[in-house]
């Protein structure tokens, strides 16, 4: 019996009082293992650049972690973004992380040390490409980069990964045909501003704090990835599949937008973490990131995407043993 469900107080309890006890019940019994003391230790969380979801997910998550497992210290490691957050989780370096599906593939096709060891946790939300321009720009399309001052992305980050795989979809080489930067969301939007850099590439959750700023001053704008750009890189091979034609939303930056939507292209995003991570800390880290889903939303707007229906879906790597038990346990 759970020690978490007081006694009702006697005879004369209030009908009333009883079912609430009762209600309360069934939402702790949905929500945590009744009776189970919390995973305790200490965890490190491999999250991605400053001014970035990830990182702002990761600070969220630790939070809501904290609530659930008093005993679990959580360790946040920043980093390029996905590439890198593959790399740490497959080697030890960190125990959990969200990487971009694209990237978890590509280390698997590279045969990166401790691949096979790579499970999913939930599938989140999905990172939308910005290809961004100062508002007076005279490029209009991916393959009027050439020749230009293009901002990539950090090495080993999702962005590199994606940039590269686009540009190559338009005809232009990113290491002969532009000049290339290294540049994150963290200073590319200030160096697009001032003129250091003529596009730059991102690829994250909406909207990404990093740009509202920018764009509630309507300095830039979005070049458009249309549909025809997307079947060139599909056809770059069996690594490109889990990249999908989308819009970004009208809503997504307002200011910028003007009511309109933008071509562009999606991947979703993974909670990932290794085979040998205690299936008992990995079942609560689950239980913990679906409850918290509203509650994060709250701050993190593509959080609220994150939904029980499809959260199991992690290809390119199978659930985590702990994962599959919560996702069982709540299964209707």
């Amino acid at each position: 019996m759970s020690k978490l469900l007081p006694r009702t107080g006697g005879r004369r309890a209030l009908p009333a009082a009883a079912a609430g006890v009762v209600a309360l019940g069934l939402l702790l019994w949905w929500l945590l293992p009744l009776g189970e003391k919390p995973p305790s230790g200490t965890i490190v969380f491999s999250t991605g650049t400053s001014r970035g979801v990830y990182q702002e997910y990761g600070e969220r998550l630790r939070t809501e972690l904290a609530k659930d497992m008093p005993g679990l210290k959580v360790k946040l490691l920043t980093s390029a973004g996905s590439q890198e957050n593959v790399q740490r989780v497959a080697t030890g370096k960190a125990d959990f992380t969200i990487a971009a599906a694209d990237a978890v593939q590509a280390y698997q096709l590279d045969h990166g040390s401790g691949a096979g060891k790579l499970r999913g946790v939930a599938r989140l939300y999905d990172d939308y490409v910005h290809l961004v321009v100062r508002s007076d720009s005279g490029i209009h399309s991916v393959r009027d980069l050439r020749h230009k001052r293009v901002a990539i992305g950090l090495p080993d980050s999702g962005v590199r990964l994606i940039a590269d795989r686009v540009l190559r979809a338009a005809g232009i080489d990113p290491y002969r045909d532009i000049t290339a930067a290294a540049d994150g969301i963290d200073i590319g939007p200030g160096r697009l501003e001032r003129g250091g850099i003529d596009a730059f590439f991102w690829s994250g959750g909406l909207p990404t704090k990093g740009l509202v700023a920018l764009a509630d001053k309507g300095a830039f704008r979005f070049i458009p990835i249309d549909a025809d750009l997307v079947g060139k890189l599909h056809a770059q091979g069996e690594e490109t599949r889990y990249y999908r034609a989308t819009n970004l939303p009208e809503s997504a930056y307002p200011a910028v937008q003007q009511g309109a939507e933008v071509p562009t292209i999606a991947v979703s995003n993974l909670l990932v973490t290794r085979a040998d991570v205690e299936p008992r800390l990995t079942e609560w880290v689950t239980r913990t990131v679906i409850k918290s889903r509203d509650g994060i939303g709250a701050h993190v707007h593509s959080a609220q995407l994150v939904d029980l229906r499809t959260a199991i879906y992690t290809d390119p790597v199978p659930l985590q043993e702990g994962a599959r038990r919560y996702y069982r346990s709540v299964k209707p």
